[in-house]
């Protein structure tokens, strides 16, 4: 059974990681865990209260097969958790670290970006980042883009994210493409 851990923040974005989490833990039998800082409840942008699971502390790559940030307005208010030693503990154990949002452009101050390839809101967010070094690696698309284990997305893609994030774990089968193919059936075109 695969273990993810959903980082929460106050603020964040609340339907960036809901498709991800209710298909993981409903469909595909998986644990879910949730996060916070400190451990305490969230209020999401929605206005959504999650009591947390566990406190940032507790996470690490070896008892997790995912993290996964969800964006939102922390890194506007200045006030976002630094993901740098997470995302780099996950990355250098070949865990899955997915961010959407203003969260994929957090990844990209950390450096885990630079040598692969991602996505985002825009490049211009990840610029922002003095660390930022993987230009020449970013997609300007709107689906999710996974290389490797490492998955990115903009906020607007939180179908093709949750995909991206199933194939990165090795869960992404018929049954997953048959249950998340509903959930994409507004972004076809008419014949």
């Amino acid at each position: 059974m695969s273990r993810i851990v959903i980082a929460l923040q106050n603020d964040y974005a609340d339907w960036e990681p809901a498709l991800l989490m209710a298909a993981t833990r409903y469909w595909l039998n998986c644990e879910v865990v949730t996060a916070s800082p400190d451990g305490q409840p969230v209020i999401s942008m929605g206005g959504l209260k999650v009591a947390t699971d566990i406190g940032f502390e507790a996470i690490n790559a070896e008892s997790f097969d995912a993290l996964i940030i969800p964006g939102g307005y922390a890194w506007e208010q200045g006030t976002a958790f630094d993901f740098t030693a997470l995302a780099t503990d996950f990355r250098d154990h070949g865990k899955v670290l997915g961010g959407i949002c203003a969260a994929a452009s957090a990844l990209a101050a950390t450096g885990v970006l630079d040598d692969v390839a991602h996505t985002g809101n825009s490049l211009a967010s990840h610029k922002k980042y003095a660390g930022y070094r993987g230009e020449a690696r970013y997609l300007d698309q709107p689906q999710a883009v996974g290389d490797g284990k490492i998955v990115t997305a903009a906020g607007s893609a939180p179908d093709t994210f949750t995909i991206e994030v199933l194939k990165a774990l090795g869960l992404y089968g018929p049954e997953a493409e048959e249950e998340l193919a509903a959930f994409a059936a507004e972004h076809r075109r008419p014949a």
